[in-house]
């Protein structure tokens, strides 16, 4: 049987580390590509497991990592862009520099990535067998966004546009390109919002307390976030499926989901409300 070989950004914990694991049961080898040295530690020695310290806003750092994989294989079943961070704070407040990080590991490490290992993805001629691109948005690229998240919205919603705009221009070589849309997840990223709210909270002279009330929100909706393996069960679907959908909207909020179907005055208003201290 011909081993099935998948890049994974952002692989080495979180919902990639979930997808890793999910791919090795399946009898992949995995390229396990992560900013953090010290989660990519407990992956090597994997039989099936490559790690790559990969700095995906660095071109020259993806450009070396292709070439190492192309020296394993010239066919990607999958790529599948996980890297990404958030911050949490106001767009009048918050240092432009951070924005700007937001935006360069979000959306253009993505284009790095894909760029570089667009080379190495296996095509057939048919859509069916041919490797894909998996691109993860998330529910704050479609959704209502929300106040104090709009760097992290601002990203995806870009990747919402790049990964459409990408899908049309690689199914000219039946390479499917495939948009997840994940609701809320329990992460290392996620489990640390209580801190992250903290922090957003003293860092802001005019919204704190603004700030205070949708971190209480957050973090009761943490309690209630779904488990990766769900959300790397749907992607597996998508790798497997002969013909993939272009979207994957997987346990969205409802109640932002409402918001983003009703009048944008109304949803306004019903996000000041919320806003308001207790």
């Amino acid at each position: 049987m011909t081993t099935a070989y998948a890049l994974i950004t952002g692989g080495a914990g979180g919902l990639g580390g979930a997808m890793t694991q999910l791919l090795l049961d399946k009898g992949w080898h995995v390229f396990v590509a992560d900013f953090d040295a010290g989660a990519l530690a407990k992956w090597q020695g994997h039989p099936h497991v490559s790690t790559l310290q990969l700095d995906v806003t660095d071109a020259n750092s993806v450009a070396k990592a292709a070439a190492y994989v192309g020296q394993v294989t010239t066919e990607l079943e999958a790529v599948i862009n996980f890297a990404g961070i958030m911050a949490v704070g106001s767009l009048v407040e918050m240092p432009p520099e951070t924005i700007a990080r937001i935006l360069n590991v979000n959306v253009m490490g993505t284009v790095h990535v894909n760029q570089a290992f667009f080379p190495l993805i296996k095509r057939t001629g048919k859509r069916a067998t041919s490797g894909r691109i998996v691109n993860i948005s998330s529910e704050t690229g479609w959704e209502t966004t929300a106040p104090f998240n709009g760097p992290s919205s601002m990203s995806k919603f870009a990747i919402e546009a790049y990964t459409n705009a990408l899908r049309r221009e690689l199914q000219l070589l039946h390479i499917p390109v495939i948009k997840i849309q994940p609701g809320p997840f329990k992460t290392e990223m996620t489990g640390s919002i209580s801190r992250v709210f903290a922090q957003a909270i003293a860092q802001s002279p005019t919204f704190g307390s603004y700030i205070e009330r949708l971190g209480a929100m957050g973090a009761d909706a943490e309690q209630n976030a779904n488990p990766p393996q769900l959300l790397a069960e749907v992607i597996y679907g998508a790798l497997s499926s002969r013909n993939p959908r272009a979207n994957y909207s997987v346990k969205a909020d409802a109640m932002r989901a409402v918001l983003t179907y009703l009048p944008t005055r109304l949803a306004d208003w019903i996000l000041y409300r919320v806003c308001q201290p207790k």
